[in-house]
């Protein structure tokens, strides 16, 4: 086995925010994720992923970036029409890839701000536009087959259009257009793909969301599989206090802020068990 994989989750800007806190607050008490020989990225995980392995700015740093006003993004919602079609789609699919293939259906024909405009956000967002050195895996699903991908650095494309359809949340924002496919959210075949964490001897998962449901398989139970394979793991998910931060709309920008404070916060209490995990 390798040694170390992080595995970042999605949740919306506010998944961000937090994941980034923990983090900090990790590191704060001597727990350094960053380290990890692996990352593992998916929707708003893919975001700090690429971030945090950029290797151009301190955690500290990252964090604080999370607290200044966030200008030049673009509020959303995932109102309860989009949401329904989510549950619906996810009961009558007989498995992910007809799941994903219906959510693909979903994004193509939604109306959503203008693909370049939706790529500039994310572009902002990286501080840097080049494939780091070390693994990053960003996940993304065909929004025409419904087929799974996992980008890395040898894919050959743009770090910056892998995160951009990483993060295409379906009905929200608009499918990405990648040598001539359509691209949607990895989140939609698992909030967190840590299934591709496979092979690696320790394994921490930052989960923001964490539920599954029908053909979606929950966080917690790709982690019991990891485990059953002889890997150490870690999963954690938002305690109350983070989720009251979150609000209930994980796309709010204005929630950003409040989302990172509540993951350096709520650190302390995962340190310990993180910390021997990594260890081993």
């Amino acid at each position: 086995m390798a040694d170390t994989a992080l595995v970042l989750g999605g949740g919306g800007i506010t998944g961000i925010g937090w994941e980034i806190g923990m983090l900090a607050g990790l590191a704060d008490a001597g727990v350094e994720l960053s380290t990890a020989e692996a990352v593992i990225g998916t929707s708003a995980g893919s975001v700090v992923g690429a971030q945090l392995t950029s290797g151009l700015l301190t955690l500290d740093e990252l964090y604080e970036r999370q607290l200044v006003d966030p200008r030049g993004e673009i509020a959303a919602r995932l109102g309860p029409g989009v949401l329904s079609r989510y549950v619906l789609g996810a009961l009558r699919s007989r498995d992910s890839a007809a799941f994903c293939a219906r959510m693909g259906r979903l994004a193509l024909r939604a109306r959503t701000p203008a693909e370049a405009e939706r790529r500039g956000v994310i572009a902002q967002r990286l501080v840097s536009h080049s494939w780091p050195d070390r693994r990053l895996v960003i996940t993304a699903v065909d929004a025409v087959t419904g087929e799974f991908t996992a980008f890395e650095r040898a894919s050959g494309i743009g770090i910056v259009d892998a995160v951009t359809a990483s993060c295409a949340v379906p009905g929200v924002w608009p499918p990405v257009t990648i040598d001539g496919r359509r691209w949607i959210d990895g989140g939609i075949r698992s909030s967190a793909n840590a299934d591709l964490a496979a092979g690696y001897a320790c394994v921490v998962i930052l989960a923001p969301m964490a539920a599954g449901g029908g053909p979606v398989p929950t966080v917690r139970a790709q982690a019991e599989r990891l485990t059953a394979d002889g890997a150490c793991v870690a999963l954690v998910t938002p305690d109350r206090t983070a989720r009251a931060a979150f609000g209930r709309n994980p796309l709010d920008p204005a929630r950003r802020a409040a989302a990172a404070r509540a993951g350096r916060a709520q650190a302390q209490a995962h340190a310990e068990a993180v910390a021997r995990v990594w260890a081993g």
